[in-house]
């Protein structure tokens, strides 16, 4: 019989939490504790009341998470939070929450199992975050509306669609870079200029970051924030449940961005 203490222990040398800064929010670890031994894991890109009506159903006692209870900045326990909290406690559900140190992993992270997905071989970092790089990058000899073709399949597969700039017809991706989650920024834009990358891929970005690429020559492929941070937690779940003997299970829960 394993606790949530010896799991999170485990997975905090695994992804090591401390080794870079994150947004205030995500307060990455343990989240949420109880006092039943780990039965069942249940793995999900976002924590919300959603994912935990399916944890429950599911009889998972620990829910692993990219996007965690406090992703919103601190708010009062009334509402819908009281309620979530409440059925946590009630139902000795604890929650695990890895937002950057996922991402950035270099085995099972969201960026670099997404290259993989994609049929792509990183080689170098990309999008940089305070000097570390959260993503990755690589060469290749891919027709462009190939490599779009392929994440459209992986984004259907997790309920999600791709959108794409203007500029992506009758062109070949020489070399490419992978933010997941919201990735298109001036930032990212202007480390790829710098990095001679003619192809983005990444989750989601605002608006400008479209006309902005397509004036630096880059081509951007939106594959959608959530779909592109689904392969993160499921390899989490796995590896504790290779380690520990627990049973897991993927909580599909497509938010159509």
């Amino acid at each position: 019989m394993t606790d949530v203490a010896a799991i999170s222990a485990y997975l905090d040398e695994v992804l090591q939490p401390s080794r870079i800064e994150d947004y205030s929010g995500a307060v990455n670890g343990l989240q949420m504790s109880n006092a039943q031994a780990v039965s069942k894991i249940a793995a999900a890109v976002d924590f919300s009341q959603r994912t935990l009506d399916a944890c429950v159903a599911a009889n998972a006692n620990l829910l692993i998470v990219h996007h965690g209870m406090f992703w919103g900045g601190a708010t009062a326990y009334t509402g819908s939070a009281y309620g979530r909290i409440k059925l946590l406690i009630e139902m000795g559900v604890a929650v695990y929450s890895s937002h950057l140190p996922l991402d950035m992993h270099p085995e099972i992270g969201n960026n670099v199992l997404l290259a993989k997905e994609l049929g792509l071989a990183p080689s170098g970092g990309f999008a940089h975050w305070k000097g570390t790089a959260i993503g990755c990058s690589g060469d290749s000899n891919i027709p462009t509306p190939d490599l779009v073709a392929r994440a459209t399949t992986f984004a259907q597969t997790y309920g999600g669609s791709v959108v794409t700039t203007s500029n992506v017809a009758k062109r070949v991706t020489k070399k490419w870079g992978i933010c997941t989650g919201s990735g298109a920024s001036a930032e990212t834009i202007a480390e790829a200029r710098e990095a001679h990358i003619d192809t983005l891929i990444v989750g989601e970005g605002p608006h400008y970051t479209a006309v902005a690429a397509e004036d630096e020559g880059i081509a951007i492929i939106y594959a959608g924030h959530y779909a592109t941070e689904t392969l993160g937690v499921q390899a989490v779940a796995r590896k504790v449940s290779e380690k520990f003997g627990i049973p897991w299970i993927f909580l599909s829960a497509p938010t159509g961005l």
